[in-house]
């Protein structure tokens, strides 16, 4: 039986936990739950709070190349005898200067892509509710022009240096990817734009999240509709409440908060609507008992999403999804199996796939969640990943240093 490879995974915590975190969590679990030597190199976005008023100034040049990165990332490879590293996010404090440290080591480094980043700086191809790419067709320029990142031009900008300067050292032709679905390694290739190769589409990898749930017990759903996430915009809050204003009598509980908690309340209290419940944050625990509860979960996003836990977690509990049919939560659904589709941005439509939903009365999602998103799946999957990248690792380095040879001995004849 082949070595198992001893693992360095990164990542860049943001303020506010969310599914990047879960998902580099989850990996590290199983990673040696099976065995795998694995060591962390963990920075916490957070620490920009305590910054004094040099390293707030240094900012904009350490998210480009941060040289503590680089040398402590260094070290852990060659005392730890890493074998490949495994990136999950590295904004703001790693940086790309972590792909630096591996290529220095002659380690094969592969990046799992959580969003759309790379070619977005919003990371979401979202603008003013709607579906955008023009920073593909057009250029990052757009980006600036409109401030897609936390609303600032100058945060936009640095976003948009970053990705410049790294499309010009060609660092990421040298990474590996991982993407969790068909659609994002899709979105990704689009970085290729206009004939300028970013990233060959054979160093791209398919491999979805997972989560690790036994069977729920069998339970009788409630009159009840499930929503899970952020009170935000690009999750498609508004049509989610337009919609339910119709339902007067189907209760709607809402387990998340965000900045839009206070419309949502207003717009409860205006509208009348005692149906709806917000239930603020909850426990995890307490989430997958109201799924297990529920008639189904609702997934109203305007944007094309990462590949929402959410979708996954109902799943394992035997729930349907209603989802738009925008992106990867939409591509997640399989009509008349685990859920049903709805129009993206129209309440209408979303009324008329609550009807369908209740219309059917048995569903195939826990066997579709056995079929695909299983730990045991995802482990035999990313082995395979790990296996091709360090292959095809050996041989390009190979002919490097061959290359290289040569060249030396022809400088010395």
């Amino acid at each position: 039986m082949a070595q198992k490879e001893r693992v360095l995974l990164v990542h860049n915590h943001y303020k506010i936990p969310g599914g990047e975190d879960t998902a580099a969590e989850n990996e590290r679990r199983l990673l040696e739950e099976h065995g795998h030597s694995v060591f962390l190199y963990t920075r916490s976005n957070r620490e920009m709070e305590s910054f004094s008023a040099v390293q707030k100034l240094l900012l904009p040049f350490t998210s480009i190349f941060s040289l503590r990165t680089y040398r402590e990332v260094k070290k852990i490879i060659s005392e730890k005898k890493i074998d490949i590293i495994h990136v999950h996010n590295t904004l703001n404090l790693i940086s790309p200067s972590v792909y630096y440290a591996a290529f220095a080591c002659r380690k094969p480094v592969v990046q799992t892509i959580h969003n759309f980043r790379l070619l977005c700086p919003g990371a979401t191809f979202l603008r003013k509710g709607k579906v955008c790419e023009d920073c593909v067709e057009k250029g990052l320029g757009c980006a600036v022009r409109h401030g897609c990142y936390r609303n600032s031009r100058a945060q936009t900008l640095m976003s948009v240096i970053i990705l410049k300067i790294h499309r010009m050292l060609g660092t990421y032709r040298r990474l590996f990817y991982i993407c969790l679905t068909d659609f994002n390694r899709e979105k990704l290739l689009l970085i290729n734009n206009k004939g300028k190769e970013q990233i060959r589409k054979e160093r791209i990898f398919v491999k979805p999240n997972f989560v690790q749930l036994p069977p729920a017990e069998p339970v009788s759903p409630k009159e009840q509709y499930l929503y899970i996430g952020r009170l935000e915009e690009l999750k498609g809050i508004r049509i989610l409440l337009e919609a339910w204003k119709e339902f007067p009598q189907k209760k709607l509980l809402l387990c998340g908060s965000g900045p839009m908690e206070a419309w949502v309340r207003a717009y409860v209290k205006k509208h009348h609507m005692d149906q709806v419940l917000l239930l603020g944050q909850c426990e995890r625990e307490k989430v997958l008992k109201l799924l297990a509860e529920s008639k189904g979960l609702i997934v109203p996003s305007i944007c094309y999403e990462g590949q929402p836990m959410v979708i996954l977690e109902s799943y394992a509990a035997g729930t349907p999804v209603i989802a738009s049919d925008l992106g990867n939560a939409g591509n997640m659904v399989e009509p008349g199996r685990t859920g049903v589709k709805f129009a993206c941005g129209d309440a209408k439509s979303l009324r008329e796939a609550v009807m369908e939903l209740e219309e059917q009365k048995t569903w195939d999602t826990r066997a579709v969640y056995e079929e695909k998103y299983t730990a045991e799946k995802n482990y035999i999957r990313l082995r395979e990943i790990y296996a091709e990248i360090r292959t095809v690792h050996s041989v390009t380095s190979n002919t490097l240093r061959d290359a290289q040879k040569s060249q030396k001995d022809a400088i010395s004849r």
